[in-house]
């Protein structure tokens, strides 16, 4: 791959090489990682990719991902690429790959690169590693993990049972029921000091809430037990509303009462049913029966669905309030018992700490005046006195990560330097698929078959897509491989195969979609011959069965007709006399056709016998142009046109650009089995056929198709041979 080099604003010279058909950038040194920003982000291959599904460090990309979203984007690599920059010496060790980052190779001279360098060195100390001259993400995964599992973790956020001190803790577990929790970096939920804040804020406005209410007595007409009081006027409110206005209208007009009371068909339509005391058609009926100037009664006559609710509203209201304990509630005393409320209504609707309620104003004054709001303040703010070591630890984590994974990325990322440098695997390449004599290195996992080769198919390339499995294990996978070399013969849904993943780990493989494309100039020279014998041998194979059949039924019938005449007694008809006349017919026309055939390839020959010696060649190499070079040009101009980008972009990818896969370098990533150099071959094979016939067959085959191909050649294609043929007859 030939490099060329051109100078950005920035005055960095940049190196591209040539690969897929389009120039990309050439990653060689740390100035080049420096000056990444600089460069024109469409001359990235690509702006974005999946955090799953990647043969790549998982924990890596999440670090990247910054907003969580599960997409890596082009601003995210340059984030955490400036990051890095920043707490290394030398850039050019980034290029490295390393398992571990030495400790001298942190930036110390850097503020935070000092406080990453002496959080290093605690970490191992703390591993028993005191002597190490290394650290890897292998001992800043477990430091990290480690202190994100502590009571106190430096997070702000601080889970109940941290917490020493039981008033404590029910404090925080209150706090959580009332305003929900957050998660801290255990996951566990916890609190945060703008949570308590909240929630003592809503205690302080509960509180004065309440002391509204008893500073005015008007307010609690029932003192303590206003709100049971108020909630049974409530609960019976609009049916005693309904009930009086009832009785108005038949003051109104005495005809009113009887349709007011419900009809007898209306009680007759019940009379069937199995009635229970709160059944919906009872409880849509009044409460009690309507006359004009008539009390609500409150003990006898009253609608049984609604016996239980009257009873309480004389106990806790009609009884305290009125100082009455009368058969029938009238409609003057139940104003009166409306406007009692009215305050109480009122205060309710300026209700404020509304969140706390549920604890009770008694525990919300005892969290209001007590140390509670202290005890809270004091273990958030021990928790976040931490952070500053936590965040020290994180990033040496992240800086290890970075050390040893970032430049692979830029190389499946600004570049597809991996995948065409073929040195190893490319982050998106999940294995190999063996199947069929061959084996398939440019294989993708999937989630969707049907939903990815909508878009896939757009690539030009022949596709398999197969469910993998691994026996005793309920692990599934689904990969598309690209099939870039050979020929697709023998390939069809249900074909079985082995797929071996990046660990090594194989997979039982079965094909469930094919996308089909062109694989290869030798399958598209071959292809017409191949398309030529499977029709040939399909029209036997028709004429084969549809004559078997025939014959099958035709005996049949006649030995149902015999079977019959003998059952009935009757003599058997004999079969008709063999026409000689009319088989001599047949005959004579297979005569003439053959004659003719004959004839027309005997004409064919002698014409290619009056050919010069130098132009007979030319005449074979013309007639297997002339039949396979339309396949061939077609298959080469789709060959070209193979693309990456489609298989990628199914998955989540932004890719950038064309990412071509020409034929040489599609030929490398599919292996046709061969065999080893130097091996030893036997060319005896027990079980061959005889060799004169075989010969015979071959020779016959070879014949039969150089005449044709002579035919097509002379007559000037297919309908000149039919023409020649019909002269002939």
């Amino acid at each position: 791959m030939a490099a060329d080099s051109a100078p950005s604003q920035s005055g960095h010279v940049w190196r591209f090489f040539r690969a897929g058909g389009i120039n990309q950038v050439d990653l060689r040194s740390g100035a080049d990682l420096a000056a990444l920003d600089s460069l024109d982000p469409k001359l990235w291959v690509t702006l974005s990719c999946p955090t799953k599904g990647l043969e790549f460090d998982a924990y890596t990309l999440r670090l990247i991902d910054s907003d969580g979203d599960g997409r890596v984007r082009l601003p995210e690599i340059l984030a955490a690429l400036r990051w890095a920059l920043q707490r290394v010496k030398n850039p050019d060790d980034l290029l490295k790959g390393e398992q571990s980052m030495p400790l001298d190779a942190v930036n110390a001279a850097d503020q935070d690169g000092s406080r990453i360098a002496a959080s290093a060195r605690r970490i191992l100390a703390n591993a028993g590693k005191g002597g190490e001259k290394a650290i890897g993400p292998a001992e800043t995964e477990k430091a990290a993990l480690s202190f994100s599992q502590t009571k106190l973790n430096g997070d702000g956020i601080v889970p109940p049972d941290s917490a020493e001190a039981p008033e404590t803790r029910r404090v925080l577990e209150e706090i959580i029921q009332t305003l929900g929790a957050e998660a801290d970096r255990s996951g566990k939920p916890g609190v945060s000091q703008a949570k308590a804040d909240s929630f003592f804020s809503e205690c302080r406005a509960y509180c004065d809430w309440w002391k509204q209410a008893e500073q005015a007595p008007e307010v609690l007409p029932r003192g303590k037990d206003t709100a049971a009081a108020y909630a049974a006027l409530q609960s019976v409110r609009p049916k005693v509303d309904d009930y009086f206005v009832r009785c108005r209208l038949a003051a109104y007009d005495a005809r009113a009462a009887a349709p007011l009371n419900r009809t007898d068909e209306a009680f007759a339509a019940m009379a069937g049913k199995d009635l229970t005391a709160d059944a919906d058609d009872i409880r849509r009926l009044p409460l009690a029966r309507v006359e004009a100037g008539r009390g609500l009664p409150l003990r006898d006559g009253v609608n049984p669905a609604w016996r239980p609710a009257l009873s309480e509203l004389r106990r806790l209201v009609v009884e305290p309030l009125l100082k009455a304990d009368g058969p029938a509630l009238a409609e003057e005393d139940w104003e009166r018992l409306k406007r009692s409320f009215a305050p109480h209504e009122a205060w309710l609707a300026s209700k404020k700490g509304a969140a706390v309620e549920g604890l009770g104003i008694d525990r919300v004054r005892s969290l209001a005046s007590g140390k509670s709001r202290t005890d809270v303040d004091k273990i958030i703010a021990e928790d976040l006195a931490l952070k500053a070591e936590f965040e020290a630890v994180e990033a040496v984590d992240r800086l290890t990560h970075y050390y040893r994974d970032l430049y692979r990325l830029l190389l499946n990322f600004v570049s597809f330097a991996e995948f065409y440098g073929r040195r190893r695997p490319a982050v998106f390449q999940a294995g190999r698929l063996f199947m069929d004599g061959r084996s398939c290195d440019l294989c993708i996992r999937v989630a969707d078959p049907g939903k990815h080769a909508a878009m896939a198919s757009a690539s030009r390339m022949f596709l398999l897509y197969c469910d993998c499995f691994r026996k005793d294990s309920e692990e599934r996978l689904c990969v598309a491989a690209a099939l870039t070399a050979g020929n697709s013969d023998h390939i069809f849904v249900g074909r079985n195969g082995v797929f071996y993943d990046r660990q090594g780990r194989d997979w039982d493989a079965t094909v469930v979609k094919v996308v089909e494309h062109p694989i290869s100039i030798r399958q598209a020279v071959w292809s017409p011959y191949v398309r030529l014998a499977r029709f040939i041998g399909e029209q036997i194979e028709k004429l084969a069965s549809a004559r078997d059949k025939a014959v099958t039924e035709k005996m049949g019938s006649e030995i149902e007709t015999r079977v019959k005449a003998a059952d009935e007694g009757r003599p058997v008809e004999k079969a008709p006399p063999f026409d000689v006349a009319k088989f001599a017919g047949i005959f004579a026309a297979i005569g003439l056709a053959i004659g003719g055939i004959a004839a027309g390839v005997g004409k064919l020959v002698e014409a290619f016998a009056g050919l010069l010696w130098w132009q007979k060649p030319l005449a074979v190499v013309g007639i297997f142009a002339a039949v396979s070079g339309p396949s061939v040009f077609i298959a080469w101009l789709k060959l070209r046109q193979r693309n990456l980008g489609p298989l990628l972009d199914a998955n989540g990818w932004g890719i950038n650009s064309l990412v071509k896969i020409n034929i040489p370098f599609g030929a490398a990533l599919t292996s046709v089995a061969k065999l080893p150099a130097g091996a030893e071959q036997s060319l005896v094979d027990p079980y061959a056929p005889e060799r004169g016939r075989a010969a015979a067959y071959g020779w016959a085959v070879l014949i039969a198709g150089a005449l044709l191909g002579l035919a097509l050649w002379a007559a000037g294609g297919p309908t000149g041979l039919l023409r020649l043929l019909g002269a002939a007859r």
